[in-house]
């Protein structure tokens, strides 16, 4: 049978992970108002005319960098982000044989959920 992910996650495997992955998380919201202050920064200096560049730039392209780096520590993993804000991820399993997502928000403990590939987070269900 052929499946949609390369990587399954156990609940022990992802909950393993989850100290490294509010780490991340933390990373992630923390850069993203960081760009977003570089941004209002940006565009009011080229709003007033302004050559943009020098050091707002610089930790404009930095903290991308530092993002995208990230971003590809869950894509190396198979592990998926559905919302960012409320640190929703989504990590492929099997539930009874059949190929699921495992889900966790970042306000829960551990990973206590899961949901079909199709349903998302309104089909969730305890394990």
């Amino acid at each position: 049978m052929k499946h949609q992910f390369q990587k399954h996650y156990t609940r022990e495997e992802a909950n393993a992970l989850l100290p490294q992955i509010r780490k991340w998380l933390a990373q992630l919201s923390r850069l993203r108002e960081d760009l977003h202050r570089y941004e209002k920064r940006l565009s009011g200096l080229t709003e007033q005319g302004n050559d943009i560049g020098g050091d707002t730039v610089n930790q404009w392209i930095r903290s991308l960098a530092d993002m995208q780096q990230i971003l590809c520590e869950f894509q190396r993993r198979e592990i998926f982000i559905k919302d960012l804000e409320r640190g929703l991820l989504d990590f492929p399993s099997f539930v009874g044989g059949r190929e699921v997502f495992l889900c966790w928000e970042s306000d829960e403990e551990s990973v206590e959920f899961w949901h079909d590939l199709e349903t998302g987070y309104g089909g969730r269900e305890r394990l």
